[in-house]
């Protein structure tokens, strides 16, 4: 009798071990079932039974060069304190409970901090202890698991794959015995007027079956691992009824062949199997040239102060950024690329790296790695490698800062899921039909069926639509960080703005000084000071202030997020901020900057907000939406928004980052769906809690892991445009849907009559995915043209 292992579910072959009343096959599968059950992660089986992987017997010091250093710091992404980042190529990656395993490796061993995996790409990202556990350990450890990695220089490069030559071969095989079929099928099509054609029929008969042997057998072999992973899975996936189409096909061809009933099908199921795989390289094709335009063209619309060697310093976009530039990088704001500390006391946040928010101090000469967020003074670096778009795009994609929701995708596997069943409910019925009124037709009514009605261009609507529409809104200032975001946008029906930076300019605004008269020493060494917020009104001060760009070292700097900073500048102590930071009463209907020296009032600085052009124009085209606008400043603009935004549902000021915080989840209490304009560092915790947080970008790094939308300022006033294509892309996914529901539906009613031949079916299959996806390109495109005529 046959005996399965519990884990890995491989015939037991060796040995036969039995524990805790369940058969494994070897030492590994049981060790590692012992493992999961310690941990309490049984249910790793009850996920998919059968779902684990067998440990290699390989041994244990083959990553023992890990360890080297030059190896380490190629292979990892990142290396600060006692934690490092490493991301390992694992083909063996094939299902569910593989993701929910590696995904939880941190309960069985406490040295890791978090994992990730990418299934599309086959990748695992690991964040250590590197002092606790060595990389070849950790490498070890997954081996044991079964989860092998693959490491090679092509891997250590972080080159991206490039499509399976395997898929190429298949192809290639497919093609050719195609070709040379349909040649040799010529004499069932001469009739019986040729007789040399007649008499060598059944030696052309046996050739086409040669032909098709490596087709059925080989080109078409990743159909029947997919299905045997769905169904040793308990999953009934798309590729089983294909599986039973060709096996159909190639059965009664064998059948016809050896009984000289007939010629059989071969011809039919080579061209099958050519244009199945051809919809399959197109496919592949179009999802790589997504995956290309999301981590390298839609570059971040931030930017980025840099600074010349005669200390000008001028803002250029981060895909702009090279190797030896020197760039500034000021409070609370995230270093966008590897560099060397020139200038400055570093003191690094790494939590949107590591999910560990403890600092880590720097050096003149340290490296400081993507992605650390600076905590206090105004930082100079030098770059030392290019920037990765796709890196960043990981780290702001990370399950930490994802907002929990599910969308269309969840809709299309439900879809697929049930519509497998139905084919094959369908074939059932009509092959009983057709058995009792013609047994020949039966094999091409099934064999149609099974091949024509696919889920795939269903399945392709929602991902290749979304995508088109996010690569169209990058190239235009509005970067999304998930297709799911999209979706988010479209349900909108409240929208919130931050005053400050978002609605107006802080390069337009008129700045009047209040108080006693400031020495050129003193002046300095606030345009100093200044140089170290991220804050608005602080950059529009220290463009404000017209002096020699000299900068003094900042020390102490402490800031107190709403209400100001301060900071020991050549032996005199600092205060940037509110009134009441500086100990004044505030005057109302004014917003203002208020200056202290050693704990002296000097005076305050005044500014007359001027909006953004076209803003009137904008709130009237959001009519359907509620607006509100939030403002850490007093009211002094009140009646100017309230003309401005006659249809306004609210206007708060003296808002603090938890106010805004508050504000925005007592509209969500009451079931809307908000979204929030702000300051991407300053408005973080309300953009974190919004439905949808914007951050707006004007000629600074505004980057920050709580956002789902990266905006260019200067596109504020185009708004409506976002959400309009945001709506009108789920418009063409329901259309998508339709078109898959029409083309099922007309294709099965065909089949099921006796009126569709199976290789017709297969060559209108990848056409349906084809269709899909030229329908969503073009649509896209129109939609995008619509309102951005010049730059989509």
């Amino acid at each position: 009798m046959r005996e399965n292992c519990f884990h890995c579910g491989q015939e037991i072959e060796k040995e036969r071990i039995v524990f805790d009343e369940k058969l494994f096959c070897c030492t590994g599968c049981k060790s590692v079932y012992e493992i999961l059950n310690l941990n309490d992660l049984g249910n790793f089986y009850e996920l998919n039974k059968r779902a684990g992987i067998r440990p290699g017997d390989d041994s244990t010091g083959q990553f023992d060069y890990l360890d080297t250093p030059e190896i380490f710091e190629k292979i990892t992404d990142f290396s600060e304190g006692n934690t490092s980042l490493v991301t390992f190529k694992i083909p063996v990656i094939h299902c569910s409970s593989c993701i929910w395993l590696l995904e939880s490796l941190h309960t069985l061993n406490q040295n890791i901090k978090y994992s990730q995996v990418n299934f599309t790409r086959k990748t695992l990202q690991i964040s250590f202890n590197h002092n606790d556990l060595k990389l070849s350990e950790l490498a070890n450890f997954l081996t044991n698991l079964g989860y092998k990695p693959v490491i090679s220089l092509e891997t250590a490069d972080k080159n991206e794959d490039n499509l399976d030559k395997s898929l190429l071969i298949k192809f290639v095989v497919a093609a050719f015995a195609f070709g040379n079929g349909m040649f040799l099928s010529l004499p069932e099509y001469m009739g019986e007027e040729d007789f040399w054609m007649q008499h060598y029929k059944g030696l052309f008969r046996i050739l086409m079956m040669i032909l098709a042997i490596p087709v059925v057998f080989y080109s078409a072999s990743d159909y029947y691992k997919s299905a045997w992973y769905g169904l040793k899975n308990k999953i009934v996936n798309i590729d089983v009824p294909i599986v039973l189409g060709i096996l159909v096909l190639f059965g009664r061809s064998v059948y016809e062949i050896f009984t000289n009933y007939g010629p059989g099908y071969f011809d039919t199921l080579c061209g099958l199997l050519f244009f199945m795989l051809l919809g399959k390289i197109f496919q592949k094709r179009t999802y790589s040239a997504l995956s290309y335009d999301r981590d390298y063209k839609s570059f971040y619309p931030i930017a980025v102060t840099k600074v010349d060697f005669e200390g000008e310093q001028n803002n250029i976009l981060l895909s702009e950024v090279k190797i030896g530039d020197r760039i500034l990088v000021r409070n609370q704001e995230i270093i966008p690329v590897d560099a060397i500390l020139i200038n400055g006391e570093g003191n690094i946040d790494n939590s949107f790296i590591t999910g560990e928010s403890a600092t880590i101090s720097k050096q003149a000469g340290d490296k400081i790695f993507a992605g650390g967020k600076q905590i206090g003074s105004v930082l100079e670096l030098e770059v030392i490698k290019n920037v990765d778009q796709s890196y960043l795009t990981q780290l702001w994609n990370k399950e930490a800062f994802k907002k929990h929701e599910t969308g269309l995708d969840t809709l299309t596997n439900n879809i697929s899921k049930y519509f497998t069943f139905i084919i094959l409910g369908i074939a059932l019925v009509a092959g009983i039909y057709w058995a009792t009124i013609d047994l020949e037709k039966m094999f091409q009514v099934i064999s149609a069926i099974l091949i024509i009605a696919c889920p795939c261009a269903l399945a392709l609507s929602a991902p290749f639509t979304f995508g088109h529409i996010m690569r169209i809104l990058g190239r235009n200032k509005f970067y999304v960080k998930d297709t799911l975001t999209i979706e988010k946008i479209a349900k909108l029906d409240t929208i919130v703005f931050d005053k400050t930076g978002t609605i107006t300019q802080r390069k337009k605004s008129n700045i009047k000084y209040d108080g006693t008269e400031i020495s050129e020493f003193d002046l300095l060494n606030i345009k100093s000071l200044l140089k170290n917020s991220n804050h608005p009104l602080s950059k529009s001060l220290y463009e404000f202030l017209e002096l020699r760009d000299e900068y003094f070292p900042v020390e102490n700097f402490q800031e107190i997020s709403g209400k100001g900073y301060e900071a020991n500048v050549r032996s005199n102590v600092y205060k940037i901020g509110s009134a009441k930071y500086n100990s004044q009463e505030p005057k109302n209907l004014e917003t203002a900057v208020y200056i202290s020296k050693n704990g002296e009032f000097l005076g305050k600085f005044i500014f007359k907000n001027e909006y953004r052009e076209n803003l009137k124009s904008l709130f009237q085209k959001l009519n359907l939406y509620k607006i509100f606008i939030l403002s850490g400043d007093n009211s002094s603009e009140e009646n100017h928004l309230k003309t401005l935004i006659p249809n306004n549902s609210g206007l708060a000021f003296n808002q603090n980052p938890e106010d805004k915080l508050n504000f925005i989840k007592n509209l969500q209490d009451k079931n809307l769906k908000v979204a929030m304009l702000g300051d991407g560092l300053n408005d973080a915790g309300a953009l974190k809690q919004s439905n949808v947080g914007i951050a707006i970008s004007d000629d600074s790094n505004s980057f920050t892991p709580s956002s789902d939308v990266i905006m260019n300022g200067d596109k504020v006033v185009d708004l409506d445009k976002y959400l309009h294509v945001a709506k009108g892309s789920i418009t063409i996914v329901k259309m998508t849907f339709i078109i898959s529901f029409l083309y099922n539906i007309v294709g099965l009613s065909y089949a099921v009559t006796g009126h569709m031949h199976p290789l017709f079916a297969a060559i209108l299959m990848p056409i349906s995915s084809i269709t899909v996806v030229t329908f969503t390109t073009i649509s896209t495109w129109i939609l995008g043209s619509k309102y951005f005529i010049k730059k989509s």
